[in-house]
């Protein structure tokens, strides 16, 4: 990926990816995503004359952001590597491999952020409680275009009984916790704390924390531990809480083809993972609950990314104003 970069520059960008996830504790994304943006810098630089770190200047920042500008990237994609910049400008001034950090003054664009899609209270109900079929299911699942992709077990058999319950769950939880699709994906079974409904979390840079659920969760999480997770459990299970139709910890992108499939097959909006997400906060906030708390359950490190759900909330409000008021 760097090999055509100067030795000393293909050294300082091994040590950055290894700093940042190491010491930072970033995730494999986001180490990919910053390497990339600092090869792209350091070649530029390179073009520009510089023969090291030690070369990079505000001006030679500024013009690898320019010239970012004129390819067309979007905006966020200009605020992250602008971010980038300034991380590893820091980081490289410590190490000693800068004489100042160069990028300390370096502003970056403001990303713009689309107000999210939630579903309403109502829709996020009848989503979670699309694949309720009585004692374990009696029915058969929804087949929509999403659902026809999910290995399906033998029709009406005991494994497919045990699907519909672990679909249930997953619902239930992505809703109850607000949880990330990743997050419910990495449960085990001992990170359920029935006697207190919470489940223990491990979120973004190995953060923990504990989320609370209500009991249409805990009945369905019940089900599933007494009657679903034996059927589908195999050797390669583990501890997973939730498992794929072929024993393994179910995985991120079947766990969004479910929620898709069940949302189309209602009759709703398109909705993933981070949807319901999405529409767990907002409904905490609009039901009255302190935004530092709505914070701590969906596990974001700033209150501005948990402003954005007020935001959902005061447009909702205005968009009911201007349908229902004569003077609107």
């Amino acid at each position: 990926m760097h090999a055509a970069l100067p030795a000393g520059m293909r050294e300082a960008v091994d040590d950055f990816a290894d700093h940042l996830a190491r010491v930072r504790n970033r995730s494999a994304h986001t180490v990919r995503a910053y390497v990339g943006d600092l090869v792209s810098l350091l070649d530029h630089a390179t073009r520009m004359g510089c023969a090291g770190v030690a070369d990079l200047d505000l001006a030679v920042l500024r013009s690898w952001l320019a010239k970012q500008r004129t390819t067309g990237a979007a905006r966020t994609t200009m605020a992250r590597r602008a971010a980038s910049a300034r991380t590893f400008s820091a980081w490289a001034h410590r190490a000693g491999l800068l004489p100042a950090d160069v990028a300390a003054p370096l502003a970056s664009p403001r990303a713009h952020r689309d107000l999210p899609t939630v579903l309403r209270a109502d829709q996020a109900s009848a989503l979670v409680a699309a694949p309720r079929t009585g004692d374990l299911g009696t029915e058969r699942p929804p087949e929509g275009p999403n659902l026809t992709k999910i290995s399906p077990p033998e029709a009406g058999g005991e494994e497919e009984r045990a699907v519909v319950s672990r679909d249930r769950v997953l619902l239930e939880l992505l809703y109850a916790t607000g949880v990330r699709v990743s997050e419910a994906c990495g449960l085990d079974v001992v990170d359920v704390d029935h006697s207190r409904r919470v489940v223990r979390v491990l979120g973004k840079g190995s953060r923990e924390r504990s989320v609370p659920y209500g009991v249409p969760a805990q009945r369905a999480l019940d089900e599933w531990l007494r009657v679903g997770r034996p059927v589908l459990a195999g050797p390669g299970s583990g501890d997973a809480l939730l498992l794929g139709a072929r024993g393994g910890r179910l995985h991120p992108t079947t766990a969004r083809r479910i929620v898709a499939g069940y949302a189309e097959a209602a009759g709703l909006p398109r909705t993933s993972p981070h949807g319901l997400r999405h529409s767990a906060a907002t409904h905490l906030l609009e039901g009255g609950a302190d935004l530092r708390a709505v914070q701590e359950l969906l596990g974001h490190s700033s209150l501005a990314s948990t402003q954005i759900y007020t935001h959902v909330s005061v447009e909702r409000l205005r968009a009911a104003y201007r349908q229902a008021h004569p003077r609107a």
